[in-house]
């Protein structure tokens, strides 16, 4: 935003545009070209929704207002990969692609820039603004997040939740999502009114429990622990790599990947 646009409120419009051309600047700078369109949409700070998280997720999962005095809104934003990265991790057996988890650390950062490009216009314009970390903001014992992107995704109207636990947006659960919270009185964007999980729906799939080899997921239950000792596999096999304790199996080739599934 210029000085002309101090105190003006942020659209949502203005959002996709400033994400989506941080994104396309960054593909010419660094030379890679992982994601596709980004997604955008808004949380109302007081929405009542927040006040479940913490049975939901845990019971220290942070409020809005514990992260960021005198937030009103929190915008959250889902960097889908392209579908090359999604099927090279769903080729390699065993492990995740070397692919895979170098997409994770780029799109961390990537996801990290994002969200100080975006505190710094906010801030420019007249508000506050705090971005959140992309990961590894979670309690390493119990294995769940003080904010958690894909519930606060969920509140924004980002998509619904999947058998996987993942997010499924309008461009599938195979990507990153990041946050970032602020004053701005922003107009939230409405949640989906169905189902897009074909299981969840009532429909024939599961599958996403098919993909997981590893003792995590199953048709009634899910083992995070399970999950995680995989994903520090995976971390300890690309050990030249900052940290990357990533999986994905269960997001790569599956109907819900790359789009809302058809039913």
């Amino acid at each position: 935003m210029d000085s002309a646009a101090k105190h003006s409120v942020p659209s949502l419009e203005w959002l996709r545009s400033e994400i989506g051309q941080f994104v396309a600047d960054w593909r010419q700078r660094r030379g890679k070209d992982d994601w596709r369109r980004p997604l955008v949409a808004i949380a109302s700070a007081d929405d009542p929704l927040f006040g479940r998280l913490q049975r939901a997720v845990d019971p220290g999962h942070a409020m809005p207002g514990d992260l960021l005095k005198g937030v009103r809104s929190v915008i959250v934003f889902f960097l889908p990969f392209h579908r090359a990265v999604g099927e090279a991790n769903d080729r390699k057996k065993g492990l995740a692609s070397r692919g895979w988890a170098e997409s994770y650390v780029e799109t961390n950062l990537l996801i990290r820039k994002i969200g100080g490009h975006l505190g710094r216009s906010l801030r420019k314009a007249g508000y506050s603004a705090l971005a959140t970390p992309a990961t590894h903001n979670f309690d390493e014992e119990k294995l769940v997040s003080g904010w958690s992107h894909k519930h606060v995704a969920y509140i924004a109207g980002l998509g619904t939740f999947g058998h996987h636990h993942l997010l499924i947006t309008e461009a599938g659960c195979c990507g990153r999502l990041g946050s970032t919270l602020t004053s701005a009185e922003i107009p939230a964007t409405r949640r989906p009114e169905e189902e897009w999980c074909l299981d969840r729906a009532g429909e024939p799939c599961l599958a996403c429990v098919s993909k997981c080899r590893y003792g995590a997921l199953f048709t009634t239950s899910f083992d995070r622990h399970a999950c995680y000792r995989q994903c520090l596999k995976n971390d300890a096999h690309y050990s030249d790599l900052p940290l990357v304790d990533v999986c994905g199996k269960c997001s790569c080739e599956v109907p819900c990947s790359y789009e809302i599934p058809k039913r």
